[in-house]
């Protein structure tokens, strides 16, 4: 018979311990991301693989809001966040600050997520594009590069909060070597 474990033995971190933690070198930037349900997941994502931050940039919401907090868990009281008016200006400052920036979405010349390759890269930045139009063009322009994740089916294109899992998950299993509890 398999157990399921109660939470009182998944011997999880305390918000104070996550903060004070060693963490993923990624941040995530919500480029116009409407949906504070996709907020939310995103913000619990990046908690649970330790990503540094989250960007929330023009019309995404910033906590505290109970409608970020139903799907965020309080992973916005742990993730540190950042807003910013412009996505250009956020991306402008993480590439001052020595990410390498990539958007997530379908260009010319994007590198399929599976031939993704980040050693020998410090820091990442991930864009991820409102919900209907994607990533703006004029941010796409200032990345170093588009990651695209391959789809088979008659759809070009996943809800933002599960781009992001699929995405965080990936670069989480390349930078986050020597991560511990």
């Amino acid at each position: 018979m398999i157990r399921k474990l109660p939470v009182t033995e998944l011997d999880r971190l305390t918000p104070d311990e996550y903060r004070a933690a060693v963490k993923t070198p990624l941040v995530v930037v919500l480029d116009n991301v409407r949906s504070m349900h996709n907020i939310g997941s995103v913000f619990r994502t990046c908690d649970a693989f330790r990503a540094e931050a989250v960007y929330l940039c023009g019309i995404s919401s910033t906590p505290p809001h109970a409608e970020i907090h139903k799907s965020a868990l309080g992973a916005e009281d742990t993730v540190a966040w950042r807003y910013f008016d412009d996505t250009v200006a956020a991306v402008e400052a993480l590439k001052a600050d020595g990410y390498r920036v990539f958007a997530v979405e379908l260009a010319e010349g994007s590198i399929k997520l599976p031939a993704l390759r980040l050693s020998g890269i410090d820091k990442v930045a991930v864009v991820l594009g409102h919900e209907v139009k994607g990533v703006q063009q004029a941010v796409i322009d200032r990345c170093q590069g588009c990651i695209e994740i391959p789809q088979l089916g008659t759809k070009h294109s996943l809800n933002v909060s599960v781009t992001g899992g699929i995405i965080i998950w990936e670069i989480f299993k390349q930078l986050s070597d020597g991560l511990e509890r």
